[in-house]
């Protein structure tokens, strides 16, 4: 039994690279590691309205995290060496690596990345729509 796409309703033309999106992100697996927020900036004065990524990723150094923009995936990667010359009595806190990446829509602009306090935060510019109106002039042909 074939899926459904809700893209193949004859009215909508041109989404086939949304529809190949959609499937990216649903077959991405996640383990939830690092947590993260996103949330939406208002606009203020002349700045534009943005998005706010926020991940939680105490015990990376700055040298340890990685920001990345490939076409339209932004790709945030974590890695820490374990440190073998240290001896634990207990071990809670594990040296680990993690890849996340966001699926950007077209134009949007990543801004900067802060990290404070244990929190890596990625701010991005929400393009602005245009509102464009052209008229189509219509042609005739004759056949007769």
């Amino acid at each position: 039994m074939s899926r459904q796409s809700p893209f193949g309703h004859p009215f909508l033309l041109g989404f086939d690279e949304i529809e190949q999106a959609l499937d990216r992100v649903a077959k991405a697996t996640s383990d939830g590691y690092p947590p993260y927020n996103i949330e939406r900036l208002a606009r203020a004065n002349n700045v534009p309205e943005r998005l706010r990524i926020t991940l939680a990723v105490a015990g990376f150094t700055r040298e340890q995290l990685e920001v990345t923009l490939e076409e339209n995936q932004l790709v945030i990667r974590g890695r820490q060496v374990d440190d073998k010359t240290r001896h634990f009595l207990h071990r809670g806190i594990a040296a680990r690596q993690f890849q996340r990446a966001f699926l950007l829509a077209d134009g949007m602009e990543v801004l900067g990345a802060d990290l404070s306090n244990g929190l890596l935060s990625i701010d991005l510019a929400r393009p602005e729509a245009e509102r464009i109106v052209r008229k189509i002039s219509i042609a005739t042909t004759d056949d007769a």
